[in-house]
Protein backbone atom coordinates (compact mmCIF):
# COMPACT_ATOMS: atom_id res chain seq x y z
CA UNK A 1 0.00 0.00 0.00
CA UNK A 2 1.35 3.31 -0.95
CA UNK A 3 0.87 6.71 0.48
CA UNK A 4 1.66 10.27 -0.85
CA UNK A 5 4.86 11.53 0.60
CA UNK A 6 3.51 14.88 1.91
CA UNK A 7 1.21 12.86 4.16
CA UNK A 8 4.03 10.44 5.23
CA UNK A 9 6.28 13.58 6.11
CA UNK A 10 3.11 15.23 8.01
CA UNK A 11 2.48 11.77 9.80
CA UNK A 12 6.23 12.00 10.83
CA UNK A 13 6.06 15.63 12.28
CA UNK A 14 7.84 17.54 9.70
CA UNK A 15 5.05 19.44 9.12
CA UNK A 16 1.59 19.96 7.31
CA UNK A 17 0.77 18.78 4.19
CA UNK A 18 1.18 22.25 2.40
CA UNK A 19 4.49 23.12 3.91
CA UNK A 20 5.72 19.99 3.06
CA UNK A 21 4.57 19.68 -0.32
CA UNK A 22 6.56 23.38 -0.83
CA UNK A 23 9.61 21.36 0.87
CA UNK A 24 9.55 18.83 -2.23
CA UNK A 25 8.94 21.28 -4.75
CA UNK A 26 11.64 22.87 -3.59
CA UNK A 27 14.02 19.86 -3.89
CA UNK A 28 14.50 18.99 0.12
CA UNK A 29 13.27 15.79 -0.17
CA UNK A 30 14.77 12.37 -2.21
CA UNK A 31 13.73 8.75 -2.35
CA UNK A 32 15.48 6.13 -3.00
CA UNK A 33 18.21 8.78 -4.04
CA UNK A 34 16.25 10.46 -6.46
CA UNK A 35 14.88 14.30 -5.93
CA UNK A 36 10.71 13.51 -4.99
CA UNK A 37 8.19 15.37 -6.71
CA UNK A 38 4.62 16.35 -6.11
CA UNK A 39 2.91 13.14 -6.16
CA UNK A 40 4.93 11.18 -5.29
CA UNK A 41 3.47 7.73 -3.59
CA UNK A 42 5.88 5.61 -1.22
CA UNK A 43 5.25 2.16 0.43
CA UNK A 44 7.29 0.98 3.83
CA UNK A 45 10.49 -0.13 1.49
CA UNK A 46 11.11 3.00 0.32
CA UNK A 47 14.46 5.41 1.99
CA UNK A 48 13.06 9.50 2.48
CA UNK A 49 15.70 11.79 3.15
CA UNK A 50 14.95 15.24 3.71
CA UNK A 51 17.57 18.17 4.19
CA UNK A 52 20.08 15.26 3.59
CA UNK A 53 18.71 13.14 7.00
CA UNK A 54 17.08 9.67 6.51
CA UNK A 55 13.96 9.60 8.16
CA UNK A 56 12.36 6.78 9.50
CA UNK A 57 10.88 4.25 6.59
CA UNK A 58 7.18 5.02 5.10
CA UNK A 59 5.47 3.55 7.83
CA UNK A 60 2.77 5.49 9.61
CA UNK A 61 3.99 7.05 13.22
CA UNK A 62 2.28 6.29 16.09
CA UNK A 63 0.62 9.60 17.07
CA UNK A 64 1.54 11.22 20.27
CA UNK A 65 0.19 14.40 21.97
CA UNK A 66 1.94 15.79 24.98
CA UNK A 67 -0.04 18.06 27.34
CA UNK A 68 2.35 20.94 28.64
CA UNK A 69 1.24 23.22 31.68
CA UNK A 70 3.63 26.28 30.05
CA UNK A 71 5.29 28.81 33.10
CA UNK A 72 5.58 32.36 32.32
CA UNK A 73 9.19 33.31 31.11
CA UNK A 74 9.24 30.13 28.35
CA UNK A 75 8.77 30.66 24.82
CA UNK A 76 7.32 28.70 22.16
CA UNK A 77 10.09 28.25 19.71
CA UNK A 78 13.41 26.03 19.01
CA UNK A 79 15.43 28.42 19.51
CA UNK A 80 16.13 32.01 21.02
CA UNK A 81 19.24 33.90 20.49
CA UNK A 82 18.18 35.57 23.90
CA UNK A 83 19.01 31.95 25.35
CA UNK A 84 15.66 31.97 27.34
CA UNK A 85 13.88 29.12 27.83
CA UNK A 86 11.64 26.50 25.57
CA UNK A 87 8.97 24.50 25.84
CA UNK A 88 10.94 22.27 23.21
CA UNK A 89 13.87 21.57 26.10
CA UNK A 90 13.86 17.84 27.86
CA UNK A 91 11.03 16.47 25.59
CA UNK A 92 10.58 12.77 24.86
CA UNK A 93 12.99 11.56 22.10
CA UNK A 94 11.32 10.88 19.05
CA UNK A 95 12.79 8.01 16.58
CA UNK A 96 11.52 10.16 13.71
CA UNK A 97 10.37 13.38 13.26
CA UNK A 98 9.91 16.19 15.32
CA UNK A 99 7.49 17.79 18.28
CA UNK A 100 5.23 20.13 16.60
CA UNK A 101 3.37 23.02 18.88
CA UNK A 102 -0.34 22.83 18.27
CA UNK A 103 -0.68 26.86 18.47
CA UNK A 104 1.56 29.39 19.71
CA UNK A 105 1.28 31.00 23.60
CA UNK A 106 3.44 34.43 23.75
CA UNK A 107 6.39 34.57 27.02
CA UNK A 108 4.54 35.58 30.01
CA UNK A 109 1.21 33.75 29.22
CA UNK A 110 1.24 29.83 30.66
CA UNK A 111 -1.33 27.28 31.08
CA UNK A 112 -1.98 24.44 28.12
CA UNK A 113 0.03 23.87 25.65
CA UNK A 114 -0.59 20.99 22.97
CA UNK A 115 2.95 19.17 21.08
CA UNK A 116 2.20 16.36 19.02
CA UNK A 117 4.73 14.51 16.34
CA UNK A 118 1.57 14.25 13.93
CA UNK A 119 2.07 17.63 11.45
CA UNK A 120 -1.12 16.82 10.07
CA UNK A 121 -2.95 17.47 13.45
CA UNK A 122 -1.16 19.82 14.26
CA UNK A 123 -2.52 21.63 11.39
CA UNK A 124 -5.99 20.42 11.72
CA UNK A 125 -6.27 21.73 15.45
CA UNK A 126 -4.73 24.73 14.90
CA UNK A 127 -6.47 25.93 11.59
CA UNK A 128 -9.60 28.40 12.26
CA UNK A 129 -11.58 26.01 9.22
CA UNK A 130 -11.73 23.27 11.78
CA UNK A 131 -13.82 24.91 14.65
CA UNK A 132 -11.59 24.19 17.50
CA UNK A 133 -12.21 27.18 20.29
CA UNK A 134 -10.18 28.26 22.75
CA UNK A 135 -10.75 28.87 26.35
CA UNK A 136 -8.68 31.31 28.93
CA UNK A 137 -8.81 32.76 32.33
CA UNK A 138 -7.76 36.09 31.90
CA UNK A 139 -6.99 38.32 35.54
CA UNK A 140 -7.36 42.32 34.40
CA UNK A 141 -7.43 45.64 36.06
CA UNK A 142 -11.00 46.92 36.48
CA UNK A 143 -14.07 45.64 35.78
CA UNK A 144 -16.38 45.70 32.95
CA UNK A 145 -19.75 46.60 32.74
CA UNK A 146 -22.35 45.16 30.43
CA UNK A 147 -21.82 47.39 27.53
CA UNK A 148 -18.38 46.63 27.33
CA UNK A 149 -19.24 42.79 27.59
CA UNK A 150 -21.94 42.73 25.28
CA UNK A 151 -19.30 45.32 22.95
CA UNK A 152 -16.67 42.04 23.28
CA UNK A 153 -18.73 39.55 22.09
CA UNK A 154 -20.59 41.52 19.69
CA UNK A 155 -16.92 43.54 17.95
CA UNK A 156 -14.79 46.27 18.69
CA UNK A 157 -12.18 47.29 16.10
CA UNK A 158 -8.94 46.35 17.08
CA UNK A 159 -5.59 47.81 14.81
CA UNK A 160 -8.11 47.84 12.00
CA UNK A 161 -9.61 44.55 12.20
CA UNK A 162 -13.14 43.53 14.34
CA UNK A 163 -11.87 41.45 16.62
CA UNK A 164 -14.24 39.49 19.24
CA UNK A 165 -14.47 36.86 22.03
CA UNK A 166 -17.39 34.11 21.33
CA UNK A 167 -18.20 34.00 24.52
CA UNK A 168 -16.93 35.89 27.94
CA UNK A 169 -18.22 35.78 31.52
CA UNK A 170 -17.16 37.11 34.85
CA UNK A 171 -15.53 34.85 37.24
CA UNK A 172 -14.51 36.42 40.39
CA UNK A 173 -12.22 39.12 42.24
CA UNK A 174 -11.81 41.62 44.51
CA UNK A 175 -10.40 44.57 44.77
CA UNK A 176 -8.37 46.39 41.81
CA UNK A 177 -8.07 42.30 40.50
CA UNK A 178 -10.95 40.37 38.66
CA UNK A 179 -10.76 37.22 36.57
CA UNK A 180 -13.18 36.67 33.43
CA UNK A 181 -12.98 33.40 31.26
CA UNK A 182 -12.44 34.10 27.69
CA UNK A 183 -13.18 32.15 24.34
CA UNK A 184 -11.76 32.88 21.30
CA UNK A 185 -12.01 30.73 17.60
CA UNK A 186 -8.22 31.68 16.59
CA UNK A 187 -6.26 33.36 19.42
CA UNK A 188 -4.40 35.58 17.28
CA UNK A 189 -1.08 36.99 18.62
CA UNK A 190 -1.94 39.82 21.46
CA UNK A 191 -5.98 39.53 20.95
CA UNK A 192 -6.73 38.44 24.06
CA UNK A 193 -5.12 41.79 25.79
CA UNK A 194 -5.75 44.15 22.58
CA UNK A 195 -9.63 43.40 23.38
CA UNK A 196 -9.73 43.97 26.81
CA UNK A 197 -7.43 47.08 26.66
CA UNK A 198 -9.89 48.43 23.97
CA UNK A 199 -12.61 48.58 26.99
CA UNK A 200 -9.61 50.27 29.24
CA UNK A 201 -8.77 47.42 30.99
CA UNK A 202 -5.01 46.07 30.97
CA UNK A 203 -4.32 42.49 31.42
CA UNK A 204 -2.00 41.68 33.88
CA UNK A 205 -2.30 37.50 33.98
CA UNK A 206 -3.44 35.47 31.25
CA UNK A 207 -3.52 31.77 31.30
CA UNK A 208 -5.32 28.96 28.81
CA UNK A 209 -7.10 26.41 30.45
CA UNK A 210 -8.73 25.01 27.24
CA UNK A 211 -7.97 23.86 23.95
CA UNK A 212 -11.26 22.37 21.82
CA UNK A 213 -12.35 18.82 23.88
CA UNK A 214 -8.72 19.01 25.70
CA UNK A 215 -8.61 20.84 29.14
CA UNK A 216 -5.86 21.83 31.32
CA UNK A 217 -5.87 18.64 33.88
CA UNK A 218 -6.41 20.08 37.58
CA UNK A 219 -3.19 17.54 38.45
CA UNK A 220 -0.72 18.81 36.01
CA UNK A 221 1.74 21.72 37.88
CA UNK A 222 2.49 24.14 36.41
CA UNK A 223 5.96 23.58 34.05
CA UNK A 224 4.81 20.27 33.94
CA UNK A 225 3.67 18.00 31.06
CA UNK A 226 2.21 14.33 30.81
CA UNK A 227 1.79 12.30 27.43
CA UNK A 228 -1.98 11.79 26.53
CA UNK A 229 -3.20 8.02 26.84
CA UNK A 230 -4.41 6.36 23.57
CA UNK A 231 -7.99 6.32 23.88
CA UNK A 232 -7.55 10.31 24.34
CA UNK A 233 -5.45 10.56 20.60
CA UNK A 234 -7.68 8.51 19.18
CA UNK A 235 -11.06 10.91 20.18
CA UNK A 236 -8.95 13.76 19.39
CA UNK A 237 -7.87 12.43 16.29
CA UNK A 238 -11.77 11.81 15.58
CA UNK A 239 -13.04 14.70 16.29
CA UNK A 240 -11.09 16.85 13.45
CA UNK A 241 -11.98 14.06 10.96
CA UNK A 242 -8.59 12.18 10.67
CA UNK A 243 -7.71 8.15 11.09
CA UNK A 244 -7.10 7.29 14.89
CA UNK A 245 -4.19 6.73 13.92
CA UNK A 246 -1.50 3.62 15.82
CA UNK A 247 -1.54 3.68 18.85
CA UNK A 248 1.29 4.08 21.24
CA UNK A 249 2.90 0.97 22.65
CA UNK A 250 4.38 2.33 25.66
CA UNK A 251 2.17 2.37 28.80
CA UNK A 252 0.38 5.96 29.32
CA UNK A 253 -1.86 7.61 31.70
CA UNK A 254 -5.83 6.66 32.05
CA UNK A 255 -6.43 10.05 33.49
CA UNK A 256 -8.49 11.23 30.67
CA UNK A 257 -7.82 15.05 29.25
CA UNK A 258 -10.88 15.21 27.71
CA UNK A 259 -14.36 16.61 28.05
CA UNK A 260 -17.41 16.92 25.84
CA UNK A 261 -17.34 18.33 22.52
CA UNK A 262 -19.10 18.84 19.46
CA UNK A 263 -18.14 15.82 16.91
CA UNK A 264 -16.06 13.94 19.94
CA UNK A 265 -18.25 11.08 20.99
Amino acid sequence: MTEKLQKVLADHGFGSRRQMERWITAGRVTVNGQVAGIGARVDATDDIVVDGRKVAKASAASCRIIALNKRAGVIVSRRDPEGRPTVFEDLPRLRAGRWISVGRLDLQTTGLLLLTNDGDLAHCLSHPSTGIDREYAVRVTGVLDDDALNRLKTGVDVNGRVESFSDIRYYDGTGTNHWYHVVLMEGRNREVRDLFASQGVTVNRLKRVRYGPVILPAWLPRGAREEMGADDVAQLRATVGMATGKPARRKLPSRSMLIPYPGLS
